[in-house]
């Protein structure tokens, strides 16, 4: 390829991510649920007639990017092409083919050019509720946790399916908001598909045939060179969860050949009775992401990046099997990246970053006016964040959404939903594991109902009973803590009840330390101690 020819296909590419990123952004700008509108709970992405991933939105999960690579093939296989029409959209939350539980709602619409198929565009997204028991552990199958939408058509011919609306609107408690969810969903894709005809008809493009193989092909080569590069053998790690009601192990064996790496879950717990189990889907996006934050983390990620790994396990935790119960599947499934480097780290020492707290400290709010008086109902949705491990050269990142990118909700944000009031939100000192390097820090939140009111809570919390370790001789972070401000301590999954009056505090996980404590230096302890993240007693 010429020099010139070269320039235009990377001119395309960089007019391709800019169709994705502003899909993504009419998500962002139009989303009624504050996880996806606040916190970039999402993704979005467009694909070739294949199915094969071209590009995706920097904005956006690993959880949900790299599932939404494999869904849009299970839409291909429901949906005949000869079913297929311009202005369709079409919708599941099923966890097995879409992103691993029913809350994440998954798009995919036909891109048309001069009546010729040219591309899928995607984008999932959070939604504030889906019926059933709520977002939590508590159900035993995944027929308790709300409504299934199996792989179908949201609109064809740009006629919206108003039987499914009206099914939506009768089965969750927000229905406005669920609903405006949808159509903001479909526009993402519609706006990503106007973008992508108006760049192909400027250009003189009549497919992208020519573009994904170029993108195809200088991924595959970029990949198979990182590859070619990594030591050769297997390598093994183990880490405990807290589980539900006991621990669960995760077993992880990373093998690395000259054209691939393989990852392996067997000897991991059996699936839960409880809600905590994650369909093998979610499992491969967070190995994947593990995975390409070593080998590849400036290689762009689509079909020909992601080709190069293959995740597999035996039925258990990691794979569960229908119809097990998935709600809080990302509270394990954000464990396996901790998982998978630990077993990179004994390949590559001093390369891999220590344990953090991984899972987000995600909570479900349910307010209500207390003994029946008068007031406000509302369902309200928080996401936090724990410390980050430190790293082989610097301290962890405190109070950071590691592996999920997610961002926290502002306050305003969340007080804004209902009758809720977020007293204390704060950095947690001595959180972070002691090191040469030293964990990030957790957080310390303090929640309560507004007056005359109560609320019950999902918890869905880790890192309580089995904290973060650290790596290479660096000290564990402070494991979390869940109670009432009366000292009454709480658990870290389930339902849970708050009375009028009480204040429910949370102190978030702490990440694990880097290398020898000895090591670290004078003038980083009294930077810590000055900043307040560590007690003037302390270390």
């Amino acid at each position: 390829m010429s020099n010139v020819a070269e320039i235009r296909m990377q001119v395309m590419w960089n007019r391709l991510i800019s169709v994705v990123e502003e899909q993504a952004l009419t998500l962002l700008r139009t989303a009624f649920s504050t996880s996806v509108r606040e916190s970039g709970d999402l993704s979005a992405g467009v694909f070739n007639p294949r199915g094969e991933m071209l590009a995706q939105a920097v904005t956006g999960t690993p959880g949900h990017v790299n599932t939404m690579a494999e869904a849009v093939l299970q839409f291909m296989n429901e949906i005949p092409r000869e079913e297929m029409f311009e202005g369709d959209t079409y919708v599941t939350n099923d966890p097995w083919q879409g992103t691993g539980h029913l809350h994440d709602i998954t798009m995919v619409s036909p891109s048309f050019l001069n009546g010729e198929l040219v591309a899928f565009f995607a984008c999932t997204a959070h939604v504030v509720d889906v019926g059933g028991r709520g977002f939590g552990a508590d159900g035993k199958s995944v027929y308790e946790e709300g409504i299934q939408i199996p792989i179908m058509k949201f609109a064809e011919r740009g006629i919206v399916n108003r039987d499914l609306i009206r099914i939506l609107r009768s089965n969750v408690r927000e229905p406005n908001q669920v609903i405006g969810d949808f159509y903001s969903l479909a526009a993402c894709n519609d706006v990503g598909h106007r973008r992508l005809v108006d760049m192909m008809n400027e250009i003189g493009l009549a497919s992208l045939n020519g573009l994904g193989e170029f993108l195809f092909s200088r991924t595959h080569d970029a990949m198979l060179e990182r590859i070619r590069t990594l030591p050769k053998g297997s390598w093994s790690n183990e880490l405990v969860t807290d589980g539900y009601d006991e621990p669960v192990k995760l077993a992880a064996t990373v093998s690395v050949h000259d054209e691939r790496v393989d990852v392996d879950f067997s000897g991991s717990a059996p699936m839960s009775r409880w809600g905590i189990n994650v369909p093998i889907i979610y499992s491969k996006a967070y190995a994947c992401y593990a995975l390409k934050c070593v080998v590849a983390p400036d290689i762009p990620n689509n079909a020909a990046s992601l080709a190069f790994f293959t995740v597999s396990s035996p039925t258990n935790i990691l794979n569960a099997a229908r119809p097990a119960p998935v709600a809080l599947r990302h509270v394990i499934g954000h464990m396996v990246p901790d998982l998978v480097l630990g077993a990179m780290a004994q390949a590559l020492p001093g390369r891999i970053l220590a344990e953090g707290a991984a899972a987000l400290w995600n909570i479900h709010i349910s307010v209500r006016p207390a003994n029946g008086a008068a007031g406000r109902r509302a369902e309200v949705l928080m996401f936090n964040s724990g410390g980050m491990g430190a790293r082989p050269a610097l301290d962890g990142l405190s109070a950071t959404a590691f592996p999920s990118g997610v961002h926290t909700m502002p306050i305003e944000a969340t007080e804004h939903t209902g009758p809720i009031v977020i007293w204390r939100k704060e950095l947690r000192p001595d959180s972070g594991g002691d090191g040469e390097f030293r964990g990030g820090l957790g957080q310390v939140i303090e929640i309560a109902a507004t007056d005359g009111h109560e609320f019950d809570f999902s918890a869905m919390f880790d890192r309580v009973r089995h904290p973060a370790r650290g790596r290479d001789g660096g000290g564990g972070g402070a494991p979390g803590v869940v109670r009432l401000d009366d000292g009454t301590q709480l658990r870290p999954k389930g339902w849970q009840h708050v009375p009028e009056g009480r204040r429910l505090i949370l102190e978030l996980p702490g990440g694990g330390g880097y290398g020898d404590p000895a090591r670290r230096s004078v003038d980083a302890r009294a930077e810590d101690r000055s900043k307040g993240y560590v007690s003037e007693n302390d270390r």
